[in-house]
C-alpha cells in the first residue's frame, strides 16, 4: 500500500512546457532554413521579395569569373581587371576606395 499522500503532479510537470518550447523552436528553425534556401532560388525567404538584391546567379559573368579565379584559371590581377570591367558594364556602383556602394 502506498503511504505517501498524493499532493499533485509534482515539479516534473514544468518539464512539459519546456519540451514543447524546444520542439516548436526546432520546427521554426528548420522551416526558416528551408525557406532561406528556397529564397535564394526564387521561392520565399528572407532574401526574396521586391527591393532585395539576391546577388548574381551562377550563370552570370561575375559568378563565372569568380569560379575561374577560385579554380586557379586566372590570377588575381586578371580577376580584378576583368571584375572592374564587368562591374562598369553591369552598372555596379563603387565608392572612391573601390568598394561596392
Amino acid at each position: 500500500m502506498n503511504t505517501l499522500a498524493h499532493a499533485g503532479p509534482g515539479p516534473w510537470v514544468l518539464l512539459f512546457p519546456l519540451v514543447w518550447a524546444v520542439v516548436i523552436f526546432g520546427l521554426v528553425t528548420v522551416a526558416r532554413r528551408a525557406g532561406w534556401r528556397r529564397g535564394r532560388e526564387g521561392g520565399f525567404g528572407r532574401f526574396a521579395g521586391p527591393g532585395r538584391d539576391t546577388g548574381p546567379d551562377d550563370s552570370s559573368p561575375i559568378a563565372l569569373l569568380g569560379h575561374r579565379f577560385a579554380a586557379g584559371e586566372i590570377d588575381e590581377d586578371e580577376y580584378w581587371r576583368r571584375l572592374t570591367v564587368l562591374e562598369e558594364q553591369f552598372g555596379r556602383r563603387t565608392d572612391s576606395k573601390g568598394r561596392r556602394a
